[in-house]
Formats: structure tokens, sequence, C-alpha cells
């Protein structure tokens, strides 16, 4: 036999069921949204390795953002490689960010 639940106050059930409702929505946005915000968190290199000839300017209009201004990411990459742009040497590796 099923036990049946009697609504006293209508006011109440509904303000109950609103802040129900609001938080389990709230935890489902949490959830779908931690993904999102660890790649904001996490930035994206890539890794090149230097030949005779590069030089910072070309390497981030080559692989740097494409909707970034070229100085802003040559600044990037030197400070995330703890390079000047005049010491750029054949055969090193540095990392360049794909987004800013």
């Amino acid at each position: 036999m099923r036990k049946k639940y009697i609504v006293k106050s209508r006011i109440r059930f509904c303000i109950s069921m609103t802040i129900l409702l609001v938080i389990l929505i709230s935890a489902g946005g949490s959830v779908i949204g931690k993904n999102q915000a660890e790649s904001l968190t996490r930035p994206v290199y890539t890794e090149i390795l230097v030949v005779n000839g590069d030089t910072l300017w070309d390497l981030a209009k080559t692989y740097g953002p494409q909707d970034q201004d070229v100085r802003k990411i040559v600044h990037a990459i030197c400070r995330i490689n703890d390079i000047s742009p005049d010491r750029l040497q054949s055969g090193q590796k540095i990392m360049i960010p794909k987004y800013l």
C-alpha cells in the first residue's frame, strides 16, 4: 500500500520546489562547466624546434593564434621561454601559445 502525501500549503510547496530546481540546475551547470574551466586554466602550447634563419616574429605569425597581434605573441613567447628576441638559436626548442 502506497503512502499518500498531502500538500498543506501550496505556496510553501512551490517555493520548496523552486529552490530544489535552482539547486539542481546549479549543480548540473557546475559539473558540465568543469571541463571548460580546466581548459582555461591549462595553457596549450606548440613546441617548435628552431632552425637556422627562424625569427620569433616569423614563428609567432606561423604558429601563434591568428586573431592576435604578432607583437603580443612575441612578447608571450619571450616570457614563457625566458628568452629575449635576439637570443634565438638554431636547435633550441621553444613553446608557442596556441591562444592568449
